[in-house]
């Protein structure tokens, strides 16, 4: 049986040979006397038709006269082109293709431009946040200040993706910004290649290194913590940054959100909803410890509460935060940068992301990482990469009191086993040599294994001979119990003797 290639390879070539045999050409080149030429070829209603080339080549134009007879043929039989002639059509310029067209072999091409793709692009994505349709706006003003909002969108190709790059480098933008915005553009232009608008995607290759995120990592640690909440002005900024560094909440849209209802005084738990993460199946919330170090801060914003209060920060910091752009810091960074000039320290990078990843990395030193990032709402390779840092307090954990660290060291090296009970110690009677090595064997009797026996190795060439001789003896000593040397035994007792 032939498979449906074949077949369709079969159709092509019997139609190809069913027009030869009618007599007609398939297809013809014709030349003006001004050099233009012109194909023509019959087409499926049988009538002639004309694309006109223009002034080409000979050898162009039997390259396109080939394809033509393909794209006859195709049409013909109404099956679908091979795929070298189907990626022949998807480079066409816009020019040729309309004439080919307008003759009835390709269907219309959609003519796009990128300005009015990337407007309808973006109005249709109902499915992302406001702030990620923000970021959308973003790509698309960078895309048309450097390609323009005329251009077509068949003609931008690899070398000006990467110029695009370059573009974005020049603007002076952070390296993660960058490479968040290339990805945001390979995203758009691969739904053009989905909708048959351009063959390939000139973004494919194109990135950009994100940088070191450690660079914009600061651990706060709990003097500090304590330094920013006396420095408060009063509790609802004492639940803020609480519930950001030691409930690790995300700030503003899980602590704005937080309601008195998802607090389980009784359990000890918290139910965060989570609006970054509720478009992802099983996201939408989660359920985090009120910690010891939180719970008094809890406990204050419920004394200090009004009456029918819902959430736990007045609800006058949600409706200032919610806009239609979504979450916004409602002026929380510029209220918190004076907090922390009034306590003393300098405002850091990501001012309420560090707080978080410093509660994530504290929790990270006493939990398993997958309870940790179930309470956080991430997962461990965003942890890892974004969130867990080396703290001064790692280093000091592992250089702690480095004389008893030494000595205890020694001591181990020295009694690699230690008895279980000082009654039933037994020592080795073995000769240890010149190192002094000794070995404590518990509980072991006489059928203690021979492997546990330690032997020094012998510090002289003497010793090694009286070692050797020793052995050999016990190899040569028969059951009966009457020893009976061994040449060689006998060789080693003359050389020592003479040494």
């Amino acid at each position: 049986m032939l498979c449906i290639g074949d077949w369709m390879l079969t159709a092509y070539g019997n139609a190809v040979e069913n027009w030869t045999k009618a007599g007609e050409t398939m297809a013809s080149i014709s030349k003006e006397p001004n050099g233009r030429r012109t194909i023509q070829f019959c087409g499926a209603d049988g009538k002639r038709r004309s694309i006109r080339l223009g002034k080409v080549s000979q050898k162009t134009a039997e390259a396109v006269k080939v394809r033509i007879e393909h794209l006859a043929a195709a049409a013909e039989t109404r099956h679908a082109l091979d795929g070298e002639t189907a990626r022949w059509v998807a480079r066409l310029g816009d020019d040729l293709a309309g004439k080919l067209a307008r003759a009835g072999l390709i269907p219309e091409r959609e003519s796009a431009t990128l300005g009015d793709f990337l407007q309808t692009y973006i109005e249709s994505r109902i499915d992302v946040k406001p702030a990620s349709r923000v970021i959308l706006r973003h790509v698309k003003r960078n895309l048309i200040d450097f390609l323009g909002a005329g251009r077509k969108l068949r003609s931008i190709t690899s070398a000006d993706a990467e110029d695009f790059r370059l573009h974005l480098v020049g603007e002076g933008l952070a390296a993660s910004t960058i490479a968040k915005r290339l990805q945001r553009a390979r995203q758009m232009f691969a739904a053009m290649k989905r909708r048959k608008l351009i063959e390939e995607n000139p973004f494919a290759e194109v990135k950009h290194h994100e940088g070191n995120p450690a660079e914009r990592q600061r651990f706060i640690d709990r003097d500090q913590t304590a330094k920013l909440l006396d420095a408060a002005p009063g509790w609802i900024w004492r639940s803020i940054i609480a519930l950001c560094r030691y409930g690790g909440l995300r700030c503003p849209s899980e602590v704005l959100s937080l309601r008195w209802c998802d607090v389980d005084w009784e359990r000890s738990r918290l139910r965060v909803v989570s609006p970054k993460t509720e478009h992802h199946a099983g996201k939408a919330s989660r359920v985090v410890p009120i910690f010891p170090e939180l719970r008094p801060y809890l406990e204050e914003a419920w004394d200090a509460a009004e009456e029918g209060q819902e959430h736990v920060v007045p609800t006058r910091y949600r409706d200032a935060a919610q806009g239609p752009e979504g979450w916004r810091n409602c002026n929380l960074r510029t209220q918190f940068e004076r907090i922390i000039r009034r306590a003393g320290l300098e405002p850091w990078p990501r001012l309420f992301h560090n707080l978080r990843a410093s509660c994530e990395t504290e929790l990270a030193q006493r939990h398993p990482v997958h309870v940790v990032t179930a309470w956080l709402g991430n997962t461990p390779r965003v942890a890892l990469r974004h969130y867990l840092q080396v703290t001064e307090s790692d280093f000091a954990i592992a250089v702690q009191n480095p004389v008893q660290a030494t000595h205890d060291s020694a001591q181990t090296v020295q009694n690699p086993v230690q008895p279980t009970a000082a009654t039933t110690r037994q020592e080795t009677t073995e000769p240890q040599g010149t190192l002094g090595v000794r070995f404590d064997v518990a509980g072991c009797g006489e059928n203690r294994p021979e492997s546990l026996v330690v032997r020094a190795e012998p510090s002289s060439k003497f010793q090694k001979r009286q070692a050797e001789t020793r052995r050999l003896s016990r190899i040569s000593q028969p059951r009966g119990g009457v020893r009976s040397r061994s040449p060689r035994v006998m060789q080693l007792e003359s050389l020592i003797c003479h040494a």
